[in-house]
């Protein structure tokens, strides 16, 4: 047996564990432990606030949150229920300085204890700003800020959105301001301007405005003012929110952002198309002065009425000055006067003459056209049809002379063949494609082809020319009796002769 195993035995040499007289500490399981530490804990830091720096921030699917509050030395794990997640007046972000207000209790699958947060604050106006400048240029780096988005506003809108409480000062100084300068509609989305929902509630309302449809039972605002009156940065927050921000970046009607005093600023000023400095600002950005309007169109209807007048004048004056210099009626008529009476002279006197004239020629035609003259044209016709009519004598002569022509080309072609001489013992002499004419070339050429009836040979040129020359071969007479003979036609006797005669 080992040392190190009989350290490991009692001094009773036992190896089972069991009670032992005076000991008052039964044994405890795990679980019972970690039940014991988390009464403990919950009893003993039931409720707490600590300060600390929000760091991997993570919401679930469910709704949950989960963070870890660190400071210089430590961290620890909290949790925020999806409950009191829905009433966070902002969004955390790692990186923010929060006091949490909760509990402390232990996670017994992991032996670790952690915070279970009730409410989230941040840590002081430094921490907010902190925030506020984060999403800030956030926002404005996916360019919602930009001046190019920014729309011009309309200078005469029929009907003017507001989104702020109903029960507040603010409303009540847009309609006495808009009824003050130009009376017009106004449509109220009452909201929440601060507290729990408020974001949600303004960005719904700027959302419901956009959506609308022209033409329907309620009129689409042309122009929309999200209002609100002074307050603490805290009080304003609501505007900063990014859904609000997004809302209003997003909406295709122009927007005015009229949102605390004139020093206050917040995100969704730079998001709208027009700041105002307070909500009675706005109502006087959003409509013109109905009286300087009408002075103004009563001073434009009276420059219009000089300036008519003043051109209906100087026209007069020209139109005298044509006048005066222009002939009159008289002067202008008188050649055309004339004219017309010279043409009134001639008038008889010329019909007169044309029908003097379309008698002669009448009866010149009716000369013409006498019964014997159109019977002898008649009989002059008659013959020339019959000189054209096709008589078969004369279809006959055409086919004959044609058969003659025909045959006396077919011998023609019988005769000038280069392969018909070769069947009477005649041999054609070639030299590479080319016909040999004389000595000299077949002696040039040394090889030779020699063409028969029956097919070709070839044959190599020896010796020199001959000592005398050879005579030339004298055609065979053709006897009478071998010529082909042909029985003349009628009337073809003298008319051709034999190609061998």
């Amino acid at each position: 047996m080992s040392p190190e195993f009989e350290a490991g035995i009692d001094a009773s040499g036992r190896l089972l564990a069991e009670e032992r007289a005076g000991d008052n500490a039964p044994p405890l399981s795990v679980s019972e432990l970690s039940a014991i530490l988390k009464r403990t804990v919950e009893d003993r830091f039931g409720h707490v606030r600590l300060r600390g720096e929000i760091s991997g921030f993570k919401r679930a699917a469910s709704g949950h949150i989960y963070l870890c509050l660190k400071d210089d030395n430590a961290v620890i794990d909290g949790v925020m229920w999806k409950g009191g997640a829905a009433r966070l007046p902002f969004a955390p972000q790692d990186g923010v300085e929060v006091i949490a207000t909760g509990k402390l209790t232990t996670y017994p699958g992991r032996s670790k204890y952690q915070i279970v947060i009730d409410r989230m604050e941040l840590a002081g106006e430094g921490a907010l700003m902190a925030l506020l400048e984060k999403l800030k240029a956030k926002l404005s780096a996916e360019g919602l800020f930009d001046g190019s988005r920014k729309r011009q506003l309309p200078f005469m809108p029929r009907t003017i959105g507001v989104v702020t409480s109903p029960t507040g000062a603010v409303i009540r100084d847009i309609l006495h301001r808009l009824e003050d300068r130009c009376p017009t509609h106004v449509l109220v989305w009452p909201v929440l301007v601060q507290g729990q929902g408020a974001a949600e509630q303004v960005a719904r309302a700027v959302r419901g405005f956009s959506a609308m449809e022209p033409g329907g039972a309620v009129p689409r605002p042309d122009l929309v003012i999200v209002a609100r009156g002074g307050g603490s940065i805290e009080d304003l927050w609501s505007f900063n929110e990014e859904i609000v921000v997004r809302a209003v970046a997003e909406c295709s009607i122009p927007i005015i952002s009229a949102v605390g005093h004139e020093t206050d600023t917040t995100l969704c000023d730079h998001a709208a198309d027009m700041r105002a400095p307070t909500p009675t600002a706005a109502a006087e950005m959003a409509v013109p002065v109905r009286a300087d309007l009408m002075a103004m169109l009563k001073e434009q209807g009276l420059r219009m009425e000089r300036a008519v007048r003043r051109c209906a004048g100087q026209a007069r004056e020209r139109l005298d000055m044509q006048i005066r210099l222009m002939p009159t009626l008289d002067t202008l008529l008188a050649p055309q006067r004339q004219r017309l009476d010279q043409l009134s002279d001639n008038l008889g006197n010329g019909l007169r003459h044309r029908l003097a004239d379309a008698r002669a020629a009448l009866n010149q035609a009716g000369g013409a056209l006498r019964p014997a003259l159109l019977h002898q044209q008649l009989s002059r016709a008659r013959e020339r049809v019959d000189r054209l009519r096709l008589r078969p004598d004369y279809l006959t002569r055409i086919v004959h002379d044609q058969a003659t022509a025909f045959d006396r080309l077919s011998r023609l072609f019988i005769s000038v063949n280069p392969d018909l001489p070769l069947r009477r013992g005649f041999a054609r002499v070639m030299a590479g494609g080319q016909l040999v004419k004389s000595v000299a070339g077949a002696q040039a050429a040394g090889t030779v082809t020699l063409h028969f009836s029956d097919g070709a040979i070839g044959a190599a040129i020896e010796g020199g020319p001959p000592s005398s020359p050879l005579e030339k071969p004298q055609p065979p007479a053709i006897s009478p009796a071998t010529r082909p003979s042909r029985k003349p036609r009628e009337g073809e006797e003298r008319r051709q002769q034999d190609l061998f005669s």
